[in-house]
């Protein structure tokens, strides 16, 4: 998936649904790593992946939540 594809998709979900998202692409980190470490994983590209993934989840949550903060300010 193209990265504007993969943002797009992400500002169309719910906070709770990106939180859901972020939590198991970091348990998914998680595993890959422990992977590495055993000297298991040929493809350490993937990664790199998964942490640009989280940190697209993370920033379209920080957005909806700033957004949100200014719409109540500006009430």
């Amino acid at each position: 998936m193209k990265t504007r594809d993969e943002i797009k998709e992400l500002r169309g979900l719910k906070d709770s649904e990106l939180a859901d998202r972020a939590l198991s692409t970091e348990e998914e980190l998680m595993k890959l790593r422990f992977r590495h470490a055993s000297g298991q994983l040929e493809q350490t590209a993937q990664l790199e992946k998964l942490r640009r993934r989280i940190a697209r989840i993370k920033t379209v949550l920080r957005e909806k939540k700033r957004a949100a903060q200014h719409a109540a300010s500006a009430n």
